[in-house]
């Protein structure tokens, strides 16, 4: 499937004759939940802090409001586009490097609804908080194990995959179990005791094992790609950030799962899994902050040669977002100054991240940048 860009001029008129000119929604693919990712991680990060701050769980309910609409409007026009374009909206699955979007409606989906119980409750009141989350966590639950088999299906029995093909957005298909581990915590004090609290425990900690073991498979190819066939096209330079988000939201999930273990699970095991959050979370830590060196590295460099503006700049946000919210968790289990530090200032670093991307998507739109069409 290939498409063009439609040229950007600098007024409302293009994006107006953007959509006049072409079939209106055909540029929409998976890939803009990116967007609600990013947006909503920015809430949920600031709701974990290990300190407070004044002003911010404000902050942090606004940007959740946001995205709550933001979501509705990317869902509309996706469904506005397999209405009218089901040809190029089916062709997504079939397409070699854009089918591993799909991971990201369901991220979406759950970003949201973990916001509504961290920050939402004052807006929308407990029990609508909760329902919210139960439905939009069920939703994008079902959808990522759905994506974690049949992205990677598609990939291993139709797609023409190259040695050098490897990149980050690979990541994105199996992800969303990990997701679904990390937030699905908050859900369990809301059920009934016994039997489906167990359930709810058990859940997570399996889809976390499905997201961490590919994950460490997909990792290694991307790292084997860089090695042999070195940083490649600039435009893929921001995908490289993906790696950071199976790490933080699995030191993340470490922690949230460890946190109810204990109310959950007989002995030892709770005691157990209450561990885990340090003893796994503090390795997995290390290595996240390498990644996230090596990632800043090639982007400044690539940056300085010219690194061209898509949609896969929310790269930058969503990744990042969950090396804090798990470095919070950390902080909160331990106890460690240098980490309550560090949360702070990977906060900082989303948040003046998720302000760059969002200016330069609301601009690529209105200028008609980001309008892909059919050719």
């Amino acid at each position: 499937m290939t498409s063009t860009l439609v040229r950007p001029t600098g007024d409302r008129t293009a994006f107006m004759g953007a959509l006049a000119g072409q079939p209106v929604f055909a540029f929409i693919g998976p890939n803009w939940f990116a967007s609600v990712m990013g947006t909503g991680i920015v809430a949920n990060a600031a709701a974990t802090l290990p300190v407070d701050v004044p002003g911010l769980m404000a902050f942090a309910g606004v940007v959740w409001a946001a995205d709550v609409v933001l979501l509705a409007v990317v869902i509309a026009a996706t469904v506005l586009h397999w209405v009218h374009h089901p040809r190029t909206a089916r062709g997504h699955l079939d397409d070699p490097v854009m089918s591993h979007f799909y991971g990201a409606p369901a991220m979406a989906l759950m970003t949201v609804g973990a916001g509504a119980v961290l920050v939402g409750e004052p807006l929308v009141g407990l029990v609508s908080a909760v329902r919210l989350d139960f439905v939009l966590w069920t939703t994008g639950t079902v959808l990522g194990l759905w994506t974690a088999v049949a992205v990677p299906y598609k990939a291993f029995t139709r797609h023409d995959v190259k040695p050098d093909s490897a990149f980050g957005g690979w990541l994105m298909p199996v992800v969303p179990p990990m997701v679904s581990a990390a937030t699905g915590p908050l859900l369990l004090p809301h059920l009934p005791h016994g039997q489906w609290q167990l359930a709810m425990q058990l859940a997570c900690t399996m889809m976390f094992g499905l997201t961490l073991v590919a994950s460490l498979v997909v990792i290694t190819l991307v790292w084997g790609r860089l090695v042999h066939h070195k940083i490649g096209a600039a435009a893929a330079v921001p995908t490289l950030w993906i790696v950071l988000g199976p790490l933080g939201q699995s030191v993340t999930a470490s922690h949230t799962l460890g946190a109810t273990a204990a109310h959950v699970l007989p002995a030892p095991y709770g005691m157990a899994f209450e561990a885990m959050g340090v003893v796994y979370g503090a390795p997995m830590w290390g290595f996240a902050m390498l990644w996230l060196a090596l990632a800043l590295a090639v982007t400044v460099r690539t940056a300085r040669q010219g690194l061209p503006f898509s949609l896969s700049w929310w790269s930058f946000t969503f990744p990042l977002g969950t090396v804090v919210t798990g470095t919070s968790g950390l902080a909160d289990a331990t106890g460690a100054d240098f980490l309550v530090v560090a949360a702070l200032v990977l906060y900082v670093g989303l948040l003046v991240a998720w302000v760059g991307v969002a200016i330069r998507t609301g601009l690529g739109t209105w200028r008609g940048q980001l309008l892909r069409v059919p050719a």
